[in-house]
This record gives structure tokens, C-alpha cells and sequence, in this order.
């Protein structure tokens, strides 16, 4: 895993369990919109640090 994708994954975790010590109900917050961001961001970094090659040719 790439340091890019560490720190997302990092970031995630964090914002996701600052919005369940924030709230008690089922409400969408400011850390629960910023988990759903750094998610995207955590799946892009993995795919990106792969470097997946297309390969046009089919054999």
C-alpha cells in the first residue's frame, strides 16, 4: 500500500469514529461526509498505486 493510500485509509478511520462519538443518531454529519471523501480517495489511491496497465490487445 502506497503512503498516499496509508493516510486516506488513516483519514477514514478517524473521521468515522469521530462521527460516532458525535452523535447517537442516525444523522449525516460534517465527519461522515469527510469519511465517505477520504474512502473514494483511499479506493482511487490503491488503484493508482498499482499502476494497472491496459493492455489493448487481446490475446
Amino acid at each position: 500500500m502506497s503512503k498516499s493510500a496509508t493516510g486516506f485509509f488513516i483519514l477514514a478511520l478517524l473521521s468515522g469514529i469521530l462521527h460516532l462519538s458525535l452523535t447517537q443518531d442516525q444523522a449525516v454529519t460534517l465527519p461522515l461526509i469527510a469519511c465517505g471523501v477520504f474512502g473514494v480517495l483511499f479506493v482511487l489511491a490503491l488503484i493508482v498505486g498499482r499502476r494497472i496497465k491496459f493492455d489493448p490487445v487481446l490475446r
